[in-house]
């Protein structure tokens, strides 16, 4: 690799690309949106890049072009729903009224994707509207201008995912069936939680420790911040893949392209597990890469007993994934009476059990020593008897 390309973010997606092209394609207007709003929702996505009138509770900082694709694609969508079916153009015409009718009738059924099927994430397109509404407010704040916050009360909630859930034991199994590479690839995935394709393939091999039992996932490639965690199952065979294909220490590990891997395992996840449906909703022949980052995450959880540690593994900044994967396997409270203990209250008790076990071994002792006693005078007693004295009846006072 070139030296002068070795901190570059890889960008699977080609994010900024699709971006910039659509600028380009858009500079007279966004097609089936209005000239107003069309004015409006480029400036938003002028501010996001370079991280300007950002809501005062939100991440500091230009959006990943990744992120601005989203926006870019829902708000034009939402731009097109509000003029079509509220009659509210440009969006920033709109009230609390409109709002709630708009996403209320997504929610319903009543507007429909074009498939005909109800929207599925609603409460995604909510976000956005309410990202791209505070943006409004805080434009017009500087003008010296007060917009009302119409966003307050509306529902963020989505159904749940669905996605491919995979055991341990079904894991085991792909493997056996993989080729090398993807043997390399799928307990990397497992074993670490990483996100993929955004965060895997910016994994370079320094980015390990020379055991493969340390990784460090640097801020630059991670959607929300840089970590270290630790491997525990995939670290020999990344040493042996790393050595095999005589990987330098600024080259990447995992090169790749996204749409190929995922063809890859979707046909792999049939093969080898069959047709039928996973416990989390999807089937195994739509498995992908993000599937294993779900699937480690329902290993990973009863293993961490602190949240906090969990959620720093997966690079989580709330805690709602936590509770998302804990209702999914079913977990519930298994605190006891000794986790309330303090480090210095179980240090006296185990101290204290420790002085009644060695207490009691002395009494063990003195009591064995006191029968072998009582043994050896019986034994001499038996011997003296004469002959026309009568046996011991008491059976507890033989001699063993």
């Amino acid at each position: 690799m070139h030296p002068s390309n070795k901190h570059v973010k890889r960008d699977p997606y080609q994010s900024e690309a699709q971006y910039r092209r659509w600028q380009q394609a858009t500079a007279d207007g966004i097609p089936g949106v209005s000239s107003a709003n069309s004015a409006c929702l480029r400036a938003f996505l002028a501010d996001m890049e370079i991280g300007r009138n950002i809501s005062r509770s939100s991440k500091k900082g230009g959006r990943s072009f990744l992120h601005l694709n989203a926006l870019r694609t829902k708000l034009s969508f939402l731009a097109r729903l509000f003029s079509a079916h509220l009659d509210v153009d440009p969006l920033t015409n709109a009230t609390e009224s409109h709002a709630h009718a708009c996403f209320s009738r997504m929610r319903n059924g009543e507007i429909r994707r074009r498939d005909g099927e109800k929207y599925k994430s609603t409460g995604d397109y909510v976000k956005v509207f309410k990202t791209f509404w505070h943006w409004h407010m805080k434009v017009k704040k500087r003008g010296g201008q007060t917009v009302v916050d119409i966003c307050e009360e509306l529902d963020t909630r989505c159904e749940k995912p669905r996605w491919v859930y995979l055991t341990e034991q079904e894991v085991e199994k792909l493997c056996r069936h993989a080729n090398y590479k993807y043997q390399v690839l799928i307990r990397f995935l497992y074993d670490s939680g990483i996100r993929a394709p955004t965060e895997l393939v910016n994994v370079r091999v320094r980015d390990l420790t020379e055991d493969c039992t340390q990784l460090h996932i640097r801020e630059e490639t991670s959607k929300t911040f840089g970590r270290k965690i630790t491997l525990l199952h995939c670290p020999p065979l990344l040493r042996e893949y790393i050595h095999d294909q005589g990987l330098k220490p600024d080259q990447y590990i995992f090169d790749f392209s996204p749409s190929v891997a995922n063809r890859y395992l979707k046909a792999l996840g049939s093969r080898v597990l069959g047709d039928g449906t996973s416990a989390a909703g999807k089937t195994y022949p739509e498995l992908t890469l993000y599937d294993f980052r779900h699937s480690s995450a329902c290993y990973w959880r009863p293993k961490y007993k602190h949240e906090s540690a969990f959620m720093h593994r997966f690079g989580w900044t709330t805690a709602d994934m936590v509770a998302y994967y804990t209702e999914f396997l079913g977990m519930h409270d298994t605190i006891t009476d000794e986790d309330l203990l303090t480090s210095e209250a179980k240090t006296a008790l185990e101290r204290q059990l420790g002085a009644m076990e060695r207490e009691k071994a002395l009494v063990d002792e003195r009591i064995a020593a006191i029968e072998e006693k009582l043994h050896q005078l019986l034994n001499r007693l038996l011997v003296d008897r004469r002959p026309d004295e009568p046996e011991l009846l008491d059976p507890m006072l033989k001699p063993r």
